[in-house]
């Protein structure tokens, strides 16, 4: 890990990013994460919006057997998350989303045909 003391020290994330909005700027907005910490790391977070992370999937040239699935929450938040390098940074992809469900009559029960 090497720590950022200046700005420059995040241009790979920031040129990465910017190319992301030039690249595809019709993409669905995300929460997006810097940080001197990590000064090669961009995080592209979409929250509440599962749909949202299959064109940035593919925007970025991700397979779909590289996506970790996970919940959290009890079992009520769906995880996607993906990561790969993109213009000399390396990009995480997560969506965040409630967990799809079935209407109750369609599951079954007493009133099921």
């Amino acid at each position: 890990m090497s720590y950022a003391d200046t700005l420059n020290g995040l241009a790979p994330a920031l040129t990465a990013l910017r190319l992301l909005a030039v690249d595809f700027p019709e993409m669905p907005a995300p929460t997006v994460r810097v940080t001197p910490i990590y000064p090669t790391l961009l995080e592209l977070a979409l929250h509440d919006d599962l749909g949202a992370f299959e064109p940035w999937r593919i925007a970025l040239g991700i397979a779909r057997e590289d996506i970790d699935f996970r919940a959290q929450d009890d079992g009520r938040t769906w995880v996607l998350r993906a990561t790969t390098d993109y213009a000399g940074a390396r990009v995480k992809l997560i969506a965040f989303g409630d967990v799809l469900r079935r209407p109750l009559a369609m599951v079954g029960g007493s009133d099921a045909a």
